[in-house]
């Protein structure tokens, strides 16, 4: 049997075929594919703007810069997520810090973000803008955040990178309660565009903001120049921006693979259901399943639990590795990269975040991933365990 990886990607002749209509065509960038991409995520997600940009990383740094993100501000963020979710902030000049996460949904802990509120308004150090980070495709408790961001004069900026097509409390992630959420279309995520992220919002503003930041704070439009047009060549740079653009071939790869999003969630969904049941005896701990929120599932993370006998994680996964299978770990907590360690961060300053990932294991998890190879998956594991 082959190497089993963690994730990959799924191309359909119809991903394909739409790639190739485009390369076929007049416009490789800036043509009409990248809007219809961006009103059927928009319509798909429930609201009112979606805008595409070149990567994820990019949509964090352009919606920072939207929200009013710059020198001086305070941002919060997960620890337990990639540097991007951090780094953001540090683009715009923004200092950055931490509240560390729920042992049970490995999220944003509610409960620790509202002791470091209070604590902050204490000391009139309260955050500016909070990144909340979907961890595996699990929406955060984002209703009664935004009632803190309502409280105590913040933004809320969803990171759901890992959750494209989720629900929280029987809406689509990226309708509700955040002043803005960013979702990402790398290769092994949800629906793919090769590389690409989105930003939705239900604010026009914030909306047309991250459109101009992503086309170098250039227009066109009448309505907004600052001199009268001479002529249809006309442009005008109102702000500084970036090129993050996304390509027509990156938008007709997400138009199509939007078209089957249910289809290779449910394929995630069967596949979890089934993990559950086959690891049920094992000395793991399984991902968490709440009631009023549906995940993705972009990840299947456990953790190896050493109190029931659970060998260390480094000897796990290798045995893994060495049966040809590609687990991972997801994530160094953000705080203990070097770094980060010399913005003053140090060990033991997040403690669920950092007990987390001294045991976390993603197992390999995509819409592909046959029976056969799973239960192989399994068995590699049960073994490596006993």
């Amino acid at each position: 049997m082959a190497f089993i990886p963690y994730s990959r990607q799924q191309i359909t002749e119809a991903d394909i075929a739409a790639v190739t209509r485009v390369l076929r065509s007049d416009y490789l960038t800036q043509g009409g594919v990248l809007p219809e991409f961006e009103a059927a995520f928009a319509a798909r997600h429930a609201v009112a703007h979606a805008v595409a940009v070149s990567n994820a990383t990019a949509a964090l740094h352009l919606a920072c810069l939207a929200l009013g993100i710059g020198p001086g501000s305070r941002v919060w963020t997960s620890p337990n997520s990639f540097v991007a979710s951090a780094n953001c902030a540090l683009y715009c000049g923004a200092t950055v810090d931490f509240v560390d996460i729920d042992p049970h949904t490995r999220n944003l802990s509610l409960q620790s973000l509202a002791g470091k509120l209070s604590e902050a308004k204490r000391l009139d150090q309260l955050p500016d803008l909070v990144i909340p980070v979907d961890f595996a495709g699990l929406p955060c408790d984002l209703r009664d955040m935004r009632a803190l961001a309502d409280r105590y004069g913040f933004k809320v900026l969803e990171d759901a990178s890992h959750a494209t097509g989720a629900s929280y409390q029987g809406a689509p992630v990226g309708s509700a309660h955040a002043h803005a959420t960013v979702f990402s279309f790398h290769a092994v995520k949800i629906l793919t565009t090769a590389e690409g992220g989105m930003v939705t919002t239900q604010d026009a503003e914030i909306a047309e903001r991250v459109r101009s930041l992503r086309a170098h704070g250039i227009t066109r439009e009448a309505g907004q120049l600052t001199n009268v047009s001479p002529g249809a060549w006309y442009y005008e740079q109102q702000e500084l921006g970036f090129n993050h653009r996304m390509t027509e071939l990156q938008a007709a790869l997400g138009l199509s693979q939007l078209g089957r999003l249910e289809e290779m969630q449910a394929q995630r969904e069967a596949l979890t259901q089934r993990y559950d049941r086959l690891l049920a005896a094992l000395p793991v701990h399984l991902p968490a399943r709440l009631d009023d929120r549906t995940s993705s599932w972009h990840l299947y993370a456990i953790e190896l639990d050493p109190d029931r006998g659970a060998p260390p994680r480094a000897q796990v996964f290798q045995a893994l590795r060495d049966a040809e299978i590609g687990v991972n770990v997801h994530y160094i907590p953000i705080h203990l990269q070097p770094y980060y360690r010399r913005l003053g961060f140090n060990a033991g300053d997040f403690p669920a975040a950092e007990r987390y990932y001294a045991h976390a294991l993603s197992l390999p998890l995509f819409p592909a991933l046959t029976e056969l190879q799973q239960n192989k998956v399994v068995a590699r594991l049960r073994q490596a365990l006993t």
